[in-house]
């Protein structure tokens, strides 16, 4: 029996090597491991020994031989006799480390793509009812259990080779992606997903759907209370892309995909009062993120509220303590939080992919007779970076740098201007308005005007902006034009 180990990351090969040559199986290897198993005093024959022919242009070729290739592929021994070439049963390889690559010159991320690992594991794995592939460092533990004990069924060998095409099939999709965003920039022409499995949710939206969570690099930590579930995560994301909107004290209050309240503060315990004093009602049970790490102040504020998630990019240890007070809480570190690639999202029938919706607000222009004051304005520019977040149609009554009351998700957005009112009752007097898209016609600046609704913020484009121009000097509203819309379907 034979094996032939190469791998790049050689962190634990010494005990699966150890564990092979004790059952019986010759190593070969490659020169980087082959010193290192020599080094652990573990036997191993060069691959160059075993194919007569050295390795040549720096390594590049090492293993692409009929010697090796031959006999991982063969489906038998007896297809090898007439080349002289001996099966190997066992293959274990990890691949050069691409991903430490994609930001570093083009030429260190060229000779950082593996080929030889690349093929040696899609023909052990094309093999496998005669071959075991081992592609992963995290499978030594079970393959030496599974070794010793002759449990190496075919039904494991499938299991292990399935897990070989994904590695392959994932390290070829970093490649694609990597090339594509660095040397093109443009939507690619293929989408190629390859995420590894974070963990198994409870279930999904609903009890009876299953879930589960894909992530290639968790950019958070889970210090305190239950599993995340589908929708946490849904409304984390959420929270978390609206708070850093701000530069300010931020916080966000999200309940189903929808902010409930967000507000700005001169510290978070400020900025947390006013937003969940927007709409307590949807509050309860919510999802809350800061832009800023949560202290004392604002935890023992937090601890008085049903809260299912709080999000930060870090906690002081008395905050720490006061929220693990609450055994179901969620408390979610930030670490490194960056918007990659594209916006997907999945169809019956395929994906819709688009940029990421990060535009600036860095010119308006006043379209009424009126301008808008510095405290109108310091207001709708905070309410138009909040409406992007609301579901369309999406309407946003700000004052005094919080959210007083936010109509989501209707069909008709004179109507979700009517929800908007019925959140602020009273408080909507002398707040301003934001809305993610046109108004088509002038209905929804006359209900805000009824609420008390001073001024106005939207993209403008409708056929008929003249009439609601009018309808908001009518009302000696001011009103900004921003140029582009924010929907968030």
């Amino acid at each position: 029996m034979r094996a032939l180990i190469s791998v790049s990351d050689k962190e634990g090969i010494e005990k699966l090597a150890q564990e092979l040559q004790n059952l019986g199986f010759e190593i070969i290897s490659t020169g980087g491991t082959y010193r290192y198993l020599k080094e652990h005093g573990i036997e191993a024959e060069k691959v160059e020994d075993v194919t007569n022919f050295p390795e040549i242009l720096g390594g590049r070729v090492k293993t692409l031989h009929p010697a090796i290739m031959g006999a991982i592929l063969a489906r038998n021994a007896e297809e090898l006799k007439d080349f002289g070439f001996k099966s190997i049963d066992v293959v274990v390889v990890n691949l050069y480390p691409f991903e430490k690559f994609i930001d570093a010159s083009e030429e260190d991320m060229i000779e950082n793509i593996d080929i030889g690992g690349i093929a040696l594991l899609r023909a052990a794995a094309k093999n496998y009812r005669r071959v075991i592939v081992i592609s992963s460092k995290e499978q030594y533990e079970e393959a030496i259990k599974l070794l010793r004990e002759g449990k190496f069924d075919l039904e494991k060998r499938r299991e292990y080779a399935i897990k070989a095409f994904a590695v392959t099939a994932s390290y070829d999709a970093l490649i694609y992606n990597t090339f594509w965003r660095r040397f093109r920039g443009d939507l690619p022409e293929y989408l190629l997903l390859a995420l590894p499995k974070a963990e198994d949710l409870r279930y999904g939206e609903n009890p009876h759907q299953k879930g589960a969570f894909y992530s290639s690099d968790l950019p958070f930590i889970q210090h305190h209370g239950k599993k995340l579930s589908f929708n946490n995560i849904s409304d984390m994301n959420g929270a978390w892309n609206l708070v850093m909107e701000f530069q300010d004290p931020a916080c966000a209050v999200i309940k189903h995909s929808n902010p409930c309240g967000a507000a700005l503060g001169k510290n978070l315990q400020e900025a947390f009062t006013k937003a969940w004093n927007s709409d307590p009602l949807s509050a309860y049970g919510s999802i809350v993120a800061f832009n800023r790490p949560v202290d004392e102040k604002v935890a023992l504020v937090m601890r008085k509220k049903f809260i299912e998630v709080v999000i930060a990019p870090g906690f002081t240890p008395e905050a720490m303590e006061i929220l693990k007070r609450k055994k179901n809480l969620r408390i979610i570190e930030v670490k490194k939080w960056e918007k990659r690639g594209y916006s997907i999202r999945q169809v019956d029938f395929g994906f819709l992919m688009q940029e990421w919706n990060i535009k600036k607000l860095k010119n308006y222009k006043v379209v009424t007779e009126r301008e808008p004051t510095e405290e109108e304005l310091r207001d709708l520019i905070f309410a138009w970076y909040v409406v992007k977040h609301v579901k369309s149609n999406a309407i946003v009554f700000a004052r005094n740098l919080a959210t007083v009351g936010i109509g989501a998700g209707q069909m008709s957005r004179v109507d979700s201007v009517k929800i908007a009112t019925m959140k602020a009752e009273e408080r909507a007097n002398n707040a301003v308005m934001a809305s993610d898209a046109f108004f088509p016609f002038r209905d929804g600046i006359d209900e805000a005007h009824k609420a008390g609704i001073t001024a106005v913020i939207q993209p403008g484009g409708s056929i008929r902006d003249e009439e609601v121009i009018q309808a908001a000097n009518e009302h000696h509203m001011a009103m900004l034009f921003t140029g582009y819309r924010v929907f968030n379907h």
